[in-house]
Parts: C-alpha cells; structure tokens; sequence
C-alpha cells in the first residue's frame, strides 16, 4: 500500500494490492467467488482506511449486514497493514452480470454498513449508513461524503480466477481535503473517468504507484509512504477465554458440572480453541 497527495496536499491518495492478502482469506473461508469478491473488496477498502489512522493501537471495524446472499461481513483493520475478516455466509450461488463478471451487489444485497473507529478512548465512535448498492466501492465513496464530510473516489476490485483462487485485487481511495480548489475537483473528476475499471488496471499489472500516477500523475503526485499488508489474525487463547468468561457465571458452571470440554472457533481464522473444566473453574476463580 502506498500513501500520496497531490493538488499541493489539496488530495491525499491511497493504493493498494492485496492479492495475496485477499488469496489467504480465501484459503481461510473456503468462499466461493462472489463471497471472495465481495470480503475481498471491503478488505481491500479498509486496509487503505486503516492506514487514514493516527495511532498504532486503533482499531477500525466494518459490518455489513445484508438481505443477500451473503447476508454480512465483517472486516477489522489496524494502521499497521493488517487486516482479518469474516462473511456469514462463505458459499453462495454464483451470480454473474455477464460471463465473467461478479455481481458483487446482487449477492451482498440491500443492508447497512457500520463503520467502529475504537481509538482507546471511553466509547468507540460508531457511524451507520444504508447500502446504495452492494458493490462495495460506490458504498465507502457514499461513507465518506454521509458520514465523514469528505468527497471521495474509491475504486476496489477482486479477479476470482477459473481455479476459484485469487488472480487480482487492489483499489484506491483519493480524497478532496477541505481546502481543495473547484478546478482540482474538475481534474480529478475528467482523470478519474478516463479510467476503464479497477480490476484491468489490476489486470495489467499496475503497481499501486503506477494507479496513482495514472489518475494523479498530472496534478504534482508525491508518494509519501509505502507499507506491506498482510491477512493476519491476532486472536490467542487468553483473549477467547476472555471472551468466555463475559457469558456468565451461572452459564460457566453449568459447563464445568457437565464436566465436558468446551471449544470456541475464532470467527476471523478458523482456529479452534479448547477448554478442559478444570480450565473454566480456574478462569473463574474457583
């Protein structure tokens, strides 16, 4: 992922490649191309909305819930490059706008979109918006003028290849800053529409500077920052069984006098954790 401005810091850009970020999450989820598209589009978005974080120990968290297919999403991010996520439904029927073209926004459907910032402060901030349309991209541009105040281009793309694994992902997401002037806003707009699609910039192979320069290039382009991106899952056994332990102490003891053992799966990677009853007795203080 790289980091940018332009117009003389009146627009920050961000780019991003996230094929093998969104290849892993594949291999995690074993979804089918129309989940693999859609997870890996809001993946890709919040990398990049991560990275738009001050401080090493935020988090950034977006829900989608949803009447398609799909029927939810749910991606944390740092602003470090690492991102892990979810979709309720991993198979669903493939549906297509055309041979070989996903449709993202019929499988993810009518919803919402929750967006958590939790910056260590008392309460998380919290924004919700309506989905317009599902495909993800068109979404966070409309979070960012809804909820944010700040006009945004953002571009996402997933390449499902016939294999089912991931041929290209990456995306955009360019911002007008308060001071930005009517004439970079024409700029950007005629530069941005010359653009044939995110997913055949991919396709050629671009770099996330070489997306940036394309749209950018001609409005005084710096790249101010690159970092690598990653699919990583921070959860530990301390951390589920403190999970566990918010269920309650009359729903715990019921599971130690059953005297069997108890098995949490993270959600974000999969991985199963076990819990001997003399584990939960202790975890309770007993």
């Amino acid at each position: 992922m790289v980091r940018g401005t332009a117009a003389e810091g009146r627009i920050r850009a961000f780019a991003i490649v996230t094929n093998q970020v969104v290849q892993n999450m594949y291999e995690t989820h074993n979804t089918s191309p129309n989940v693999t598209a859609a997870l890996g589009r809001l993946m890709t978005g919040a990398l990049m909305m991560g990275a738009m974080m001050k401080n090493e120990k935020d988090r950034l968290t977006l829900s989608i819930r949803s009447e398609g297919p799909i029927q939810g999403m749910t991606v944390t991010v740092d602003n470090q490059g690492h991102v892990k996520g979810f979709p309720s439904v991993a198979q669903v029927p493939l549906v297509e706008k055309y041979p070989g073209k996903l449709d993202v926004g019929a499988s993810v459907g009518k919803g919402t979109l929750t967006v958590v910032r939790d910056e260590g402060l008392k309460e998380p901030y919290s924004s919700q918006i309506i989905l317009p349309t599902g495909e993800i991209g068109d979404d966070l541009t409309y979070y960012f003028a809804a909820s944010e105040q700040v006009p945004s281009a953002v571009g996402l793309g997933v390449l499902v290849d016939t294999d089912l694994s991931v041929k290209d992902a990456g995306g955009f997401i360019i911002q007008l800053m308060p001071d930005a002037l009517d004439s970079d806003i024409d700029k950007l707009e005629a530069n941005v529409k010359k653009i044939n699609s995110i997913t055949h910039l991919l396709e050629e192979g671009l770099s996330p500077e070489e997306m940036l320069q394309m749209i950018l290039g001609d409005m005084g382009l710096e790249i101010l920052s690159e970092m690598p991106v990653s699919y990583e899952c921070d959860c530990s056994k301390d951390r589920v069984g403190r999970a566990l332990l918010s269920i309650g102490k009359g729903d715990l003891q019921e599971m130690v006098d059953e005297g069997k053992p108890v098995e949490l799966k993270c959600h974000f990677c999969n991985t199963v954790y076990t819990f001997t009853p003399d584990e939960i007795r202790e975890m309770m203080g007993n």
